[in-house]
């Protein structure tokens, strides 16, 4: 099943979703000092096309650095990358088809907005240990 909404994903808003990060990294590499919002913007990008089956965690080694860069990210390009997710959710959501990919697309709104600090992993590899998951 997974499969299935994944292609449906693709092909109705995942590359279209992964394209705004793919834009993001490439302005976040081009301006040099910004390069680990270019790899975190890269990686969205990657869970933005194929993103059932995966989840994002909150790693517990984050520090202080990853704080001060999320709030950089969030101004800069996080709140415009979630309001992609949110209005692609809220069109997905209108027909009964669409409400688990507009569910996903609610998903990566966390993710959108506060990137540094977590990762992307396998559900089968996923085991929950309390309230380190977004």
């Amino acid at each position: 099943m997974k499969i299935v909404l994944n292609v449906i994903w693709l092909l109705l808003c995942g590359l279209w979703m992964a394209l705004g990060y793919v834009i993001a990294g490439i302005i976040c590499v081009i301006l040099i000092i910004t390069i680990p919002f270019g790899i975190a913007s890269f990686r969205i990008a990657n869970y933005a096309l194929w993103p059932f089956g995966r989840t994002v965690v909150r790693k517990p080694t984050a520090g202080a650095m990853s704080v001060i860069g999320n709030i950089i990210w969030l101004v800069f390009a996080g709140i415009w990358l979630a309001i992609g997710n949110i209005v692609a959710g809220i069109a997905l959501c209108l027909t009964i088809i669409g409400i688990p990919l507009g569910i996903a697309s609610f998903k990566m709104v966390p993710i959108s907005l506060l990137p540094l600090g977590a990762e992307i992993v396998s559900t089968d590899e996923y085991v929950p240990t309390g309230p380190s998951r977004m």
